[in-house]
């Protein structure tokens, strides 16, 4: 159930957790070619899902981890303090930047940036803070409390999501979309781990076509 329109809200999911499905609410990445070979690589957003709160509460909406009934609360809540919805889409957005550094430093095999790791532990310090165990019919389980007009509800899920990835997570397995100036990244659930793409027939399919018109071209120079 869509709460207002956002292409946050209509983002393929393909990242296979929650974490790198938000690092992906971009419209692609790319390498900074300007930058010294010395220099670590830097990567340049191509454009931003997440460009408004609402924004923000779509996509938490669109990946389930808030209920129809607590986006339109957040809404009308955001719409009554601009000020905190903002600052709080600014710190989704330091999260997920912070997320997607220390991916490719893991994918690298580098350690990742100090700043990087505290900007994921202050987000998990406050996610923690609103968990409690709880009693189930099953046994205990783990719930978020607090009202659900925190602005901020949504980082919790996706702190922790990180957290969980990055410390039990199988990391050798984490990619990151072959294709030119995408930058997605996702876990390769693959048996035998050679996926290349985020969807094959976007990335994938678009590769092909680049690769086809290539060897037209090298054949048209060969025949010459």
């Amino acid at each position: 159930m869509k709460v207002f329109k956002s292409s946050a809200g209509e983002m393929k999911l393909i990242g296979g957790r929650l974490c790198l499905d938000f690092v992906n609410t971009v419209d692609g990445r790319k390498n900074d070619s300007g930058r010294r070979k010395s220099q670590s690589v830097k990567t340049v957003v191509l454009g931003s899902k997440l460009e408004q709160y609402s924004d923000l509460v779509e996509w938490s909406l669109h990946s389930r981890i808030i209920m129809a009934t607590e986006a339109r609360n957040l809404i009308q809540e955001s719409k009554r303090t601009a000020t905190d919805a903002q600052a709080v889409l600014e710190r989704a957005l330091a999260l997920r930047e912070a997320l997607y550094r220390i991916c490719k430093a893991t994918m690298a095999g580098r350690p990742p940036h100090g700043l990087d790791l505290k900007t994921l532990n202050d987000e998990l310090l406050e996610a923690r803070s609103h968990e409690r165990l709880t009693h189930a019919v099953n046994g205990f389980t783990w719930e978020w409390v607090g009202s659900e007009a925190a602005l901020d509800r949504m980082l919790w899920s996706i702190a922790h999501s990180g957290a969980e990835f990055l410390s039990k997570g199988d990391l050798s397995r984490l990619r990151e979309c072959g294709g030119e100036e995408c930058g997605w990244l996702f876990e390769d659930t693959s048996r035998n781990r050679s996926r290349q793409w985020c969807h094959m027939q976007d990335c994938g399919n678009l590769a092909k076509v680049r690769r086809f018109r290539t060897r037209l071209r090298s054949s048209s120079t060969i025949k010459r």
